[in-house]
């Protein structure tokens, strides 16, 4: 066999231009855009020939780039192999007269959906994930959702990983799928209280989920009678359940509102009720306790969130009444309601924590003295009961999972994250730093490094960012980064303002007209981790994925020099154009976050400003690694694809090389098995290797 070609491909410039609010925007990529991208989700093959050969020779190109790697990214996917307890269990979720958990056979790609009886060890598996992906280029099981009687299981996959779900329903007896088989759906159900019908929301021919619909069992889908549609372009609807059964929510909105409509569960034939018409900015999730609904909202000004009560009869705004009030600087992430108890969780300073109310009114908080730690509220299937199970982790911490009661506050571990290759904690240290952004803010920063570790800013670092949507990166057990640190490398994630590590004006500090703070923030950290002497100008590797590929594009045009690599997963690099093309899955709904560049002359020339394709510059840049998948409906894979073609062009001699790999049988979450998704984590981790040891082959 010949060796793959360590010539870059050269993607042919096809002149495309469009002129919006007076500015001309050349866009000779245009052409890796598919014409018939809606099919290609729904049918790869469908790819036109020309694409397909330049992708498929991007994809040699970065194999014989990382030819000399090969050896090495095979131990790291060993190495993180050997820390994953192969036979693995999720500890049991009571619900009535079963316990519901998931498992991994040893060797198994994909889980294993099972049950027991609440008092007994018989098992029934009632889906096998390995059996179900068998002869697959991917799979993805999606949501599960059981009757209230226990009799039946709705359940959703995905064949490609274009997010199109086809739902069927399984008997829990004979483990026999009905007739029933809804394609094209996001997976959402939520059943009636007899466990004879069910809503769904079904995508659009843009991959946009829009309308509701209740499906009876047995009758043909094609008659299935429709419940909600939005009709406002942007918005995308989502279904829930209350915690206590009663009722199910049906939730439409963009990224800055939402409106919020129930049914009673005893009777989904009945026309959904508004909870508070939506105004712009105002968010709002319902939930169910007693005779009324409880209400996280930052309604009046609330702009951490505060938590209300709203009665049944009567839910409108007029009505709600403050159970939680506003706290400046104390973000609340989520209530969970039981039938005595009220919980919480909530985050001041980066720092979460779980706060539980009596019917009484008194509280008492569950929190940890790490520095750096992530922790997760597991509410559990059952309403009336006095047990809440939570996780634990630290960057040094295996994840513990205890159950707690609320009424005792009795704490029981119920398990511990098993490292069979072992994990010492003390040889590992976890540290918050933070670093002084431009505008004086403090961007804080989680480490972790090995305890030996000599801090002569010597070591490479990896630097992890995202910083959008206001969510939050967890400080959480990540065996996969032990493979670099146990390399000399620092690991460390920058927990820059697009998120809501400090509060919800976090958020939006970094995003529309603020955007620029998120790279400035990244920078900002890279450059105190070698002030500090953790690292040094040039060994840094940084990474993000998604909207933190939108992060990684952008600093690596303003500061290519501080970095030795930069890896950008599913990367939103090509911004200006995806937020001017409205037939895109996401765009409209995205408009809110980032601006809309066809309505907004300003947001245009904002977003223009910043776009990492349209900013790319006659500059060295350092190595870059783009990785797409061919099926993502998120992050279309022609973004990557354009970023790599513009940085090829463009960039200056001595730089790179600039590596552009597409999964062709992926979407937005890469590959679907467990085994097959560390293969991909150690390719970016032997990138990160390579680029700091000047290993690559460019």
């Amino acid at each position: 066999m010949s060796e793959p070609s360590r010539t870059p491909p050269v993607a042919p410039r096809r002149e495309h231009a469009i002129t919006v609010h007076g500015v001309t925007l050349s866009d000779p990529y245009a052409w890796l855009k598919a014409e018939n991208w809606q099919d290609v989700l729904r049918q790869p093959a469908a790819l036109p020939a020309d694409i397909r050969a330049h992708l498929e020779a991007e994809n040699a190109y970065g194999a014989a780039v990382m030819a000399g790697l090969g050896e090495l990214q095979e131990q790291i996917a060993r190495e993180m192999r050997g820390r994953i307890k192969e036979d693995d269990s999720s500890p049991p979720a009571p619900d009535g007269g079963f316990r519901y958990y998931t498992r991994y056979r040893t060797g198994g790609q994909h889980p294993l959906i099972c049950r027991k009886p609440r008092e007994g060890e018989e098992e029934t598996i009632l889906l096998d994930g390995e059996a179900l992906a068998e002869g697959k280029p991917f799979f993805h099981l999606g949501s599960r959702r059981h009757t209230d009687d226990h009799r039946r299981l709705a359940w959703s996959s995905d064949d490609t990983g274009s997010e199109f779900y086809t739902i069927r329903v399984r008997d829990a007896a004979t483990l026999q799928d009905a007739a029933d088989v809804i394609e094209g759906a996001t997976g959402e159900v939520v059943w009636d209280a007899d466990g004879r019908s069910f809503l769904y929301v079904r995508l659009d021919d843009n991959h946009r989920p829009r309308r509701v619909y209740r499906h009876v069992l047995g009758e043909d889908p094609a008659t299935d009678a429709l419940i909600y549609e939005e009709t406002a372009e942007g918005w995308f609807v989502h279904l829930g359940r209350s915690r206590s059964g009663r009722f199910a929510f049906i939730e439409v909105s963009d990224h800055e509102t939402t409106e919020v409509r129930f049914l009673e569960r005893a009777d989904l034939t009945a026309a959904p009720r508004l909870i508070a018409p939506r105004q712009t900015e105002l968010r709002y999730e319902v939930d169910h306790q007693g005779d009324r609904f409880v209400i996280l909202t930052n309604a009046d000004g609330a702009e951490d969130f505060k938590v209300v009560a709203a009665p049944i009869v009567a839910p409108g705004r007029e009505n709600w009444t403050d159970l939680v009030p506003h706290r400046p600087g104390i973000m609340i992430l989520d209530v969970a309601p039981f039938r005595d108890f009220l919980v919480r969780m909530e985050r001041e300073d980066a720092k979460p924590r779980i706060v539980v109310r009596d019917a009484a009114g008194a509280e008492h908080a569950i929190a940890f003295d790490e520095e750096a730690y992530a922790l997760w509220l597991s509410a559990g299937y059952e309403y009336d009961t006095s047990a809440i199970r939570f996780v634990y982790s630290s960057l040094t911490t295996p994840a513990e999972t205890y159950d707690y009661d609320m009424a005792s506050r009795a704490r029981t571990l119920v398990k511990r994250q098993e490292v069979p290759s072992g994990h010492d904690p003390k040889a590992y240290v976890t540290r918050r730093l933070f670093a002084a952004a431009p505008d004086g803010e403090q961007v804080p920063i989680s480490i972790l490094h090995r305890a030996d570790l000599r801090l002569d800013g010597s070591a490479p670092c990896l630097l992890y960012g995202y910083g959008a949507y206001g969510i939050a990166i967890p400080s959480d057990f990540d065996t996969e980064a032990l493979s670099l640190v146990d390399r000399g490398f620092v690991y460390a994630i920058a927990h820059v303002r697009g998120g809501t590590e400090k509060g919800w004006r976090w958020y939006t500090g970094g995003k529309r007209e603020k955007k620029t703070n998120t790279f400035t923030d990244f920078i900002a950290a890279g450059q105190a981790l070698v002030g500090r002497g953790y690292t040094a100008k040039g060994r840094i590797v940084a990474q993000g994925r998604s909207a933190g590929g939108m992060l990684m594009g952008a600093v690596a045009n303003m500061a290519p020099d501080l970095f030795a690599a930069v890896i950008g997963e599913v990367p939103f690099v090509d911004v200006m154009a995806t937020m001017l093309d409205s037939s895109l899955p996401l765009t409209p709904p995205e408009w809110p976050e980032w601006g809309n560049p066809i309505a907004s002359e300003e947001a245009f020339r904002t977003i223009l400003a910043y776009s990492p394709t349209d900013t790319v510059s006659a500059q060295r840049y350092p190595a870059i690694l783009a990785i797409g998948g061919l099926t993502d409906p998120r992050v279309t894979y022609w973004e990557p694809a354009k970023w790599v073609a513009r940085l090829r062009e463009t960039a200056l001699p001595g730089g790179g090389p600039f590596v552009l790999r597409i999964d062709m049988d992926s979407g937005h979450g890469g590959a679907s098995g467990r085994f097959d998704r560390l293969k991909e984590i150690a390719q970016s981790y032997a990138f990160a290797v390579g680029a700091v040891q000047g290993l690559l082959r460019a």
